[in-house]
């Protein structure tokens, strides 16, 4: 097993690197589109339902099926034999920000679902605040992976 993950080493990593890439390019927008469908449309009209429908297309057709290939190819990156340095600090840093990324990823969608049924109760000011929030978790792992502190 492990000399199949040491040869498909370099897909893994590109692989890794494009479902983050798409990963973290809808949990940026995703929030801003949570601020201009609370800013711009009442429920029921028809920028409602427009947002509803750009909301649940970017979740579940782009988001959600990049976090899972972010987090399959990144296992396969963390169980080929020596990549990760368990004594240092960054493999602990890194992972305890992609549990807070994926716990971000959930939070978004369950907004989504008040969308959905009508029950938003945040402010756009409140979505613009959470949006800050993949920008810190990623300088965290970008930081942990290329610095390696």
């Amino acid at each position: 097993m492990t000399d199949i993950l040491i040869t498909l080493y370099p897909w893994n990593k590109a692989i890794h690197i494009m479902a983050v890439i798409s990963w973290m390019a809808g949990i940026f927008y995703l929030p801003r589109l949570y601020v201009y469908h609370t800013e711009q449309s009442e429920p029921g009209d028809s920028r409602d339902e427009v947002f509803k429908t750009m909301e649940e297309k970017l979740l579940r057709v782009i988001m959600t099926p990049a976090m899972i290939a972010t987090w399959i190819f990144g296992l396969a990156l963390v169980f080929t034999p020596g990549i990760v340095d368990w004594a240092a600090i960054w493999p602990y840093t890194k992972g305890a920000s992609i549990l807070a990324m994926t716990w971000f990823h959930h939070w978004l969608a369950l907004r989504r679902k008040d969308f959905a049924s009508g029950s938003n109760t945040l402010s756009g000011r409140q979505f613009r605040m959470m949006n800050e929030v993949p920008t810190v978790l990623m300088v965290v792992i970008v930081l942990s992976v290329v610095v390696r502190f």
